[in-house]
């Protein structure tokens, strides 16, 4: 592979490596920590039955701020990995060794169960040491991962707000307030438990520990 990106024509390995560029933003949304973040703040807009507030645009903001907090000891020990093959112009290198912090991190968050399932679907024995597990092993294993632990955690969040409508449901039936949302009530008294527990520091502390 390195040879041949060594002998082709400066255009199309330009090309190539333009089109691999083109992955980054795959890369930032499923194989870091924006995955887990972006699905937690989701839920809890759900959970807190604001349709609007916050903006979507600002839970997006947020998500990519803290990715950037939580992950950028890889993306500094990518940056190392890859620099040496970058100096010397072997791209297929650069990647290769760059995209090592990566999976180690994504190694560190992924259950045991779905790595496994990945890696006997392609080979036959089990590899001696991590170094050895490709990306295309890891990667999915690793969304499915984060993908029950963000849904895990959305739960956790859930909970108290299901139970404050059930509550405010029920008092509204006992009034004989049939023909009025127990949503449009139950929402103040969610803001206000939210702010009074601190909730956006609990849940972005919550998160930002959550990985390993």
């Amino acid at each position: 592979m390195d040879v041949l990106l060594k002998d082709m024509n400066p255009v199309i390995q330009l090309l190539v490596v333009m089109t691999l560029f083109s992955l980054l933003p795959f890369v930032f949304t499923c194989m870091t920590s924006f995955l887990r973040f972006t699905i937690v703040f989701s839920m809890l807009k759900t959970a807190l039955g604001t349709q609007s507030v916050p903006p979507a645009i600002v839970l997006i903001g947020l998500s990519m701020i803290l990715t950037f907090y939580t992950m950028s000891p890889v993306f500094d020990q990518m940056i190392k990995a890859g620099q040496v093959s970058y100096k010397n112009g072997n791209m297929v290198e650069c990647i290769a060794q760059g995209s090592k912090p990566l999976k180690e991190f994504m190694l560190k968050q992924t259950r045991q169960d779905d790595l496994a399932f990945f890696v006997e679907k392609t080979r036959k024995q089990a590899p001696a040491t991590p170094d050895e597990l490709t990306m295309w092993e890891v990667a999915p294993a690793y969304i499915i991962s984060e993908l029950k632990t963000a849904f895990e955690i959305g739960f956790i969040i859930f909970i108290p707000f299901i139970v404050l409508d059930l509550v405010v449901a029920n008092i509204l039936l006992a009034l004989g307030m049939f023909m009025l949302s127990p949503t449009i009530i139950s929402l103040p008294f969610k803001l206000l438990i939210f702010i009074a527990v601190d909730g956006w520091s609990l849940i972005v502390k919550g998160l930002v520990e959550s990985f390993n």
